[in-house]
């Protein structure tokens, strides 16, 4: 057997992609300078997690052994074009993946808007509406995905760091991240893509969300009834989604958790 699509890593917030001609580590929403924008957006004071992050990225890759990292949007946290901690946090990840030969892939989100301008030819930027790499779509999930994404077997996106809460006997309760992996419905793109719906390529593509890399960036509680996705396609285009934790748990289906 080949390998899977996607694989996730245990007990991590990412997963190996099988692209075809490399296998690449993927993660989604690692929002660097994610506690410069705490400060300006909320007040939160927090010391930078920037080395943390860095060293945990690279750790993955180094078990990995993957030929490319791809980060499924959301690179930096501030959506206007990055400066200061927040540019030097990309920098200093940039330069280690250089020393590795590693390339970096990024899927384009709605806070990579300046991205291109400060790293020109440092970062392979992928459009919005996604892209098809070998076998995998790659796209953030803000907007809706281009036909060409579509047409993959799988179809990979961060935005909406899914998490569930979790509830003992006792009624304690915490919030874990999680996977979010179901078959996608065709229906609700066929008006949203720029293609006739006897035209559009489908695959019955099964829908991976990732957990957010960033583990201070909250995210989208998505077994709380009236919690609202955000991505402009879901949940209506994953009806029988399930929820797994990072250590592989299968927590069921998301909505009856």
């Amino acid at each position: 057997m080949g390998r899977p699509a996607v694989d996730p890593i245990p007990d991590a917030p990412a997963a190996t992609l099988d692209l075809g001609a490399e296998r690449a580590l993927a993660v989604a929403d690692y929002h660097a300078g994610i506690e410069v924008g705490l400060r300006y957006e909320r007040g939160v004071e927090l010391d930078s997690n920037a080395d943390q992050r860095r060293e945990r990225l690279l750790s993955l890759l180094d078990r990995t052994a993957a030929d490319r990292v791809v980060v499924l949007g959301d690179l930096v946290h501030r959506i206007a074009e990055p400066g200061g901690d927040e540019a030097e946090e990309v920098r200093d990840l940039l330069d280690a993946l250089d020393a590795r030969g590693v390339p970096l892939t990024l899927a384009r989100g709605n806070h990579d808007g300046g991205v291109a301008d400060v790293f020109p030819d440092r970062i392979d930027l992928l459009p919005a509406e996604g892209v098809r790499s070998g076998d995998v779509g790659l796209v953030h999930g803000h907007t809706w995905p281009g036909a060409e994404a579509l047409s993959a077997s799988t179809l990979c996106m961060g935005h909406e760091h899914p998490s569930v809460r979790l509830t003992d006997e006792v009624g304690g309760s915490r919030v874990e991240r999680a996977w979010l992996r179901g078959p996608l419905r065709r229906e609700p793109f066929l008006e949203a893509v720029d293609e006739a719906a006897d035209g559009l390529d489908w695959n019955d593509p099964e829908l991976v969300v990732f957990p957010a890399f960033n583990d201070r960036s909250g995210g989208t509680w998505i077994n709380v009834e009236g919690e609202s996705f955000l991505a402009p396609f879901l949940p209506e285009a994953l009806a029988g989604g399930e929820a797994y934790l990072t250590d592989g748990t299968r927590l069921g289906p998301y909505r009856e958790i």
